[in-house]
């Protein structure tokens, strides 16, 4: 991550964050000074960059790492804590796009990230509130209840996998306490205390022998006659580098910027919420099927966490908790008044496709642009960084194949075109709701 006086999360203080709140203590990390050299370069203190340094440490490289603000301050440490299983385009669209055999490879391959993510949590004994109570979407009419039917066909038909429900309307209201008009649910989603996973994965990056230095903004990258990562303080010479910044990563290389658009992504948490308030009696993390995602769940305290509402541009609401609140009080009008006790927002990336970005350009790695679909996929994707680092590139190979195409107009023009999609997908969604 770089650090606020850049330009990037300004205004975006994530001390108001309840993660900030409740977070586990964590050590400070001292500033390059001076010129070093390892095998591997990692710029992003974040899910990615840090699975990324764990597993090659783990494989014997000499790894540094470079945040630019503290561990866990960028998406990694601000975002919904949904642990949702796959990837953002669902089957139907993976079959569509890639056809079955590739889709269900895709499928498969994405799926794991929940089981590593697991294995990581218990290994290193991280601290972080999970709750292993499933994923519920909830169908805002009935055309996208049809939809989510035959999502679940194509996962069973397609994929082999039959761990989702479709439930009727007064079954998904017996699980959150809003009217749709029916829901998916798969038991095997989740949710979790997304800065505490960060800090617990960086704590286990450390003891594999991780270098992390942070207040330490990458600002530029040389690649003649061996890898060098510049910050202002100093410098690392490295066979590799991964590019881990996601919505952060500021022109490092220009053909990964090009296909990555940052969006402003906004949370709230209300005050303790007690009996007949208690809005998710199954305690599941809830998105919607509306295209700007409202997304939400209760936190270890009995809070309503919601996510709601987007902004495509560098500036976030003057006041996010009034930014949020009609997007909560529009699902749950029982909520109407309730006190706000955390707002908060940050940074995501998104790609033309909803797909992840993730390969390489010789030495020089990437993962990013999950789309809302980061908290888990971006440890498995550091994961297969590293692996292509030390040897086997052929599951990073087969992620690679998701490369979504540039935005058009380059970075100077997406802000404004992707600004015109998402009014027309927002008129949409007035229209059908």
């Amino acid at each position: 991550m770089v650090s606020s006086s850049t330009g990037f999360n300004s205004g975006l203080d994530i001390g108001k964050s309840y993660y900030v709140a409740t977070a586990i203590p964590a050590p400070d990390h001292p500033a390059l000074i001076g010129d070093v050299e390892a095998d591997l370069v990692v710029v992003g203190g974040g899910c990615t960059g840090l699975s990324a340094a764990l597993h090659a440490a783990e494989r014997g490289l000499k790894v540094v790492l470079l945040e630019g603000g503290k561990i866990g301050w960028g998406a990694s440490g601000r975002n919904g804590g949904q642990m949702i299983p796959g990837l953002r385009k669902g089957a139907k669209g993976l079959v569509k796009a890639f056809g079955p055999e590739r889709a269900k490879a895709l499928f498969d391959l994405a799926f794991e990230a929940r089981g590593l993510v697991l294995d990581i949590i218990e290994r290193h004994a991280i601290d972080c509130d999970l709750r292993l109570s499933g994923h519920l979407v909830g169908a805002v009419n009935s055309s996208d209840l049809k939809d989510l039917e035959d999502e679940a066909e194509c996962l069973a038909r397609v994929m082999n996998f039959r761990d989702v429900e479709i439930l009727s309307a007064a079954e998904a209201r017996g699980k959150v306490d809003t009217p749709y008009h029916g829901a998916m649910y798969e038991p095997l989603g989740g949710h979790m205390h997304p800065l505490n996973y960060t800090l617990g994965l960086a704590r286990a990056a450390i003891a594999a022998g991780v270098t992390i230095h942070e207040n330490s903004v990458a600002v530029r990258l040389e690649r003649e006659p061996s890898i060098r990562v510049s910050t202002a303080t100093g410098s690392v010479r490295a066979k590799h580098v991964v590019l881990a910044g996601d919505a952060l990563l500021q022109g490092l290389e220009p053909r990964v910027n090009s296909r990555i658009m940052p969006v402003g992504n906004y949370i709230v948490a209300t005050e303790p919420l007690e009996g007949k308030r208690n809005v998710i009696p199954a305690n599941v993390a809830v998105s919607d099927t509306r295209f700007v995602v409202n997304y939400y769940r209760m936190s270890a305290d009995g809070r309503l966490l919601f996510g709601g509402g987007e902004r495509y541009t560098p500036s976030p609401p003057a006041d996010i908790a009034g930014f949020v609140r009609p997007h909560m009080e529009q699902t749950f009008p029982q909520l109407k008044g309730c006190r706000i006790d955390h707002a908060w927002g940050g940074l995501v990336s998104v790609t033309t496709s909803r797909l992840p970005h993730v390969g390489h350009y010789g030495e020089v790695y990437f993962a990013h642009g999950y789309s809302g679909k980061g908290v888990i996929l971006s440890t498995l994707s550091g994961k297969l960084l590293a692996e292509a680092i030390t040897g086997d590139a052929s599951r990073l190979d087969l992620f690679s194949t998701l490369s979504p195409l540039p935005f058009p107009g380059g970075t100077a023009l997406r802000g404004p075109l992707y600004v015109l999609g998402m009014l027309w997908y927002a008129m949409r969604d007035r229209i059908k709701h």
